[in-house]
């Protein structure tokens, strides 16, 4: 039996944290292997990328994902109890309360609230010398998330609970200071809809039928029991935080539709109706967003020859795998034409997760992701002009979540002329 390829370190968190998008990949590479076990948190871990890793990984006869999580990140961006933690039967059973979300009706109108937002901020930007695009997305895509879900915002607690939200995702990956500002925001939030939830079951809310607040709030476990306050609390943030993080990608169209102006191009002409999903598809396949996820194997196997040992962490490269060389040609080139032939499989373009929306875990957000996606796409690229001025535009990939350095900064937003009806 081959040996899995050993890292010599005697532990590669340091290594990982100063690159946390491109690391496995390149250790992968060094190694001649779609593998490699090195040690993280002083825990044995094995890593894997590409395809093939990739359906192995969300193989659920093997892996689970109980107490694979790194406890920062738990406390940080997911919180405890949430769906991610899930297997087998209970995993899907929850998993079943937020796929009732993604109905096209109910897609379609968080699409119109966050179009109402887009117009109310650009109105706002016009009045100003120059906006950081990603900071300011932040407050938009909280209030368009909130009104969608059915939880109460009033103004003034906008800029409060933003920033709560927000420390959720961007601070996640940190460590020192903004590490525990981002455990302090996730006890901060959590309070504030443990008393949504609360008021939800006693009636003194009551949240439009249908969203997110009010199905979570009166969902029912396999016991016929409902969610404790908490867990409740966590999954209803598990439904706006995503939502606010696509901030993240919606800041990465912006740098796609500069650095490469044919595209904006095309865009702008609105000629080929399939040109923005492919576009957005790119933007999710090139730029980086998670770096990867976890999971423990059930009981010991064997793949390719290697022995996989019972509880032991694997990390699949979600970043490698969308950049796998053997899957997509000239993978560090951005050409959105490359998906008018892509065969859709759920291995290969992964960057929310791989697998079945319905029974693995994989993101039941992703519809939403590139619905909001291509609306942005849509207002940047058609509907207002603005000035890029000269600025830090390379991506930091040493920061959770990877960004523009300078995050994005624009100037002399107005209406476009020719705006679409």
């Amino acid at each position: 039996m081959p040996q899995v390829p050993r890292d010599n370190r005697p532990d590669a968190t340091l290594a990982l944290l100063a690159d946390p998008y491109r690391f496995i990949s390149k250790q992968c590479r060094a190694y001649g292997s779609d593998l490699f076990e090195t040690r993280l948190m002083l825990r044995k871990t094995i890593c894997m990328t590409g395809p093939e890793a990739a359906r192995l990984f969300y193989d659920q006869s093997r892996f689970m994902r109980q107490g694979a999580m790194i406890g920062r990140i738990q406390k940080t961006l997911l919180g405890k109890g949430g769906v991610q933690g899930l297997d087998d039967e209970a995993h899907r059973h929850r998993k079943q309360m937020f796929m009732s979300l993604m109905t096209p009706e109910r897609i379609e109108g968080l699409m119109a609230t966050t179009a109402e937002e887009w117009q109310a901020r650009a109105r706002l930007w016009a009045l100003r010398d120059e906006i950081v695009l990603y900071d300011e997305l932040h407050e938009l895509l909280t209030r368009a998330a909130c009104a969608w879900a059915g939880v109460p915002l009033p103004e003034s607690q906008v800029r409060q609970r933003t920033h709560e939200i927000t420390a959720l995702f961007d601070a996640a990956g940190s460590v020192g200071p903004a590490h525990w500002r981002a455990r302090w925001a996730r006890k901060r939030a959590n309070r504030w809809i443990e008393n949504i939830v609360g008021q939800i079951r006693s009636g003194q809310i009551r949240p439009p039928e249908g969203s997110a607040a009010s199905i979570i709030a009166e969902h029912r476990d396999l016991n016929g029991e409902l969610l404790s306050p908490h867990v409740a609390a966590v999954e209803v943030l598990n439904v706006i935080r995503p939502i606010v993080a696509v901030g993240v990608y919606v800041t990465f169209v912006a740098h796609a539709l500069h650095q490469f102006p044919e595209c904006r191009r095309k865009l702008e002409a609105g000629d080929d109706t399939s040109y923005t999903e492919m576009f957005v598809q790119e933007v999710r396949r090139f730029y980086p967003f998670f770096p990867a996820v976890a999971a423990l194997v059930r009981g010991d196997f064997e793949w390719r020859g290697y022995r996989f040992p019972a509880r032991r962490r694997v990390i699949l490269d979600l970043y490698g795998t969308n950049h796998d060389a053997r899957t997509w040609d000239a993978p560090e080139v951005f050409q959105p034409e490359r998906f008018r032939e892509w065969d859709g499989s759920p291995f290969s373009l992964i960057p929310q997760g791989g697998g079945n929306h319905d029974v693995n875990h994989r993101c039941p957000g992703e519809w939403i992701t590139i619905g909001l996606m291509k609306q942005a796409a849509d207002v940047l690229a058609r509907r207002i002009r603005y000035d890029v001025p000269e600025q830090d535009l390379q991506v930091d990939y040493s920061r959770l979540p990877a960004l523009p350095r300078s995050r994005f900064i624009i100037c002399r937003v107005r209406e476009a002329t020719s705006a679409p009806a």
